[in-house]
């Protein structure tokens, strides 16, 4: 399932076998995939679990999982599974001793989500605003080591209007840590153009679920402009 620009009321779901929906990916050729667990993002826990895990053993793929992860203990608890990198949102917001710790502790596993709103980030599954300005957050977290930022524009999330490249080009052009374009991504055009500003990777959602975006297509128009 997922959520139009964040809002809990405005929820699709599109399946409800994810491990299913997993395996086609990598049929389709994708390698990475992200995971978010939206209850738990919300609320906090690991309220999805033993899906998350079944998705990981089923795919195969490098798998990310980001949503209500503000322990050491929970970022244990998903390594141990076999989850190959853990996503901090709001607790690498209000809680900076612990996105210390976790980076220290696990380095290139800890990626950090930076959800951005009229141009601050947003928490707490995207329900409250930090008043944190986005670019100088990023900056404090690649000071601090972390070397995967996944910036989301929540203005185009789920809209399918097209990724905010512009956003995306300042974020290439400011940071050397690895960024990963969320939000908005819509059509090949949308991917060719992320890849060619040198962003790390893009997450296809709501684009793909509809039918708007084949996935193999985007993969390769990727490795295209890579080549």
């Amino acid at each position: 399932m997922r959520l139009y620009q964040g809002d809990y009321a405005r929820m699709t779901v599109y399946s409800d076998d994810p491990r299913a929906l997993a395996e086609a990916f990598t049929r389709c050729g994708a390698t990475h995939i992200h995971l978010v667990d939206l209850e738990g993002a919300r609320t906090g826990g690991t309220p999805n679990f033993d899906t998350i895990r079944a998705i990981r053993a089923a795919s195969g793929a490098f798998c990310e999982i980001g949503g209500g992860i503000r322990s050491m203990e929970t970022v244990a608890r998903y390594l141990d599974a076999g989850l190959d990198r853990v996503i901090l949102g709001t607790a690498a917001v209000s809680e900076p001793a612990f996105l210390e710790e976790a980076v220290a502790r696990c380095g290139e596993k800890i990626a950090v989500g930076v959800d951005i709103r009229d141009g601050r980030v947003a928490i707490r599954g995207w329900t409250e605003d930090s008043a944190l300005d986005a670019f100088a957050f990023c900056a404090r977290l690649e000071a601090l080591g972390v070397q995967t930022l996944i910036c989301t524009d929540i203005s185009r999330d789920g809209a399918m209007r097209g990724t905010n490249r512009a956003l995306y080009g300042r974020l290439s052009e400011a940071f050397s840590t690895d960024i990963v374009a969320s939000g908005g991504v819509s059509t090949l055009d949308d991917v060719r153009a992320l890849a060619e500003l040198g962003l790390y990777g893009a997450i296809v959602g709501k684009a793909y679920y509809t039918g708007a975006i084949d996935l193999s297509e985007a993969i390769a128009a990727a490795n295209e402009v890579k080549a």
